[in-house]
């Protein structure tokens, strides 16, 4: 549970991210109902598609254990979307739940196509178990890439997590392009696996070969404290 304390830290520290979103005319808010998030994104026309993870149809997410996040510009137009969702990986790994294709679906008997598949080689990933914040669907319009959007994002995403689970783990999957072009690094996350997951998912027409990346739950309460702490200090 976090502490009273701990809850003062992460509202500082989101405060903070929220007004340097605000300083780049963007206006954040936080979502868990998955139906208008995927309706969102399926509006949003230079966006790819939102992955099974995401999608109430494949693998429904249960109140409290999820929420995204929507950046709207001074038009009202969405500029910015990101996802997270907790797994509870009490009596498995995330290396596991890849693999089975749970990650992706519910029920992987039900949904998944025969020739779907995933490998995880990522030796971290079988070490992480307990409470696994995935952090995914990240999306940025053109016009705001390169303005530190993808910070701000993965800034509220690391203090909303924080303060809702108090997670054992904070993970996400990326393209190596964003290791090598240090975009990863930016986000905040400490540490990167090659072959976190390669992937199959015939009907979904997604391929990919992705790195993990993550943050211990020590790592990111640390990171929370002494950000705020930081800021305090420039301030004073």
């Amino acid at each position: 549970m976090t502490s009273v304390a701990d809850l003062l830290h992460v509202l500082r520290f989101l405060h903070g991210y929220d007004a340097l979103a605000g300083q780049k005319g963007i206006k954040l808010s936080l979502g868990t109902d998955f139906h208008e998030y995927v309706s969102i994104t399926r509006a949003t026309a230079t966006k790819g598609p939102t992955y099974p993870n995401f999608r109430p149809d494949r693998s429904p997410i249960r109140s409290g254990e999820g929420f995204w996040m929507a950046g709207v510009d001074k038009n009202n137009e969405v500029a910015v979307l990101q996802a997270v969702r907790l797994y509870d990986l009490s009596r498995s790994n995330f290396a596991e739940h890849l693999e089975s294709l749970k990650a992706f679906y519910a029920d992987p008997t039900k949904h998944a196509h025969p020739e779907d598949a995933c490998v995880c080689a990522a030796p971290s990933a079988k070490k992480m178990s307990g409470k696994v914040a995935y952090h995914g669907d990240g999306w940025v319009r053109a016009d705001f890439r390169g303005s530190g959007m993808p910070e701000i994002m993965a800034g509220i995403a690391f203090g909303v997590s924080f303060a809702l689970w108090t997670p054992d783990f904070v993970c996400g999957l990326v393209a190596r392009w964003l290791i090598d072009k240090g975009v990863v690094s930016q986000y905040g996350y400490a540490h990167h696996e090659r072959a976190g997951s390669v992937l199959r998912l015939v009907e979904e027409e997604i391929v990919d070969d992705d790195w993990l990346i993550w943050l211990t739950g020590d790592e990111l309460r640390s990171r929370i404290v002494r950000q705020e702490k930081a800021e305090l200090m420039l301030v004073s």
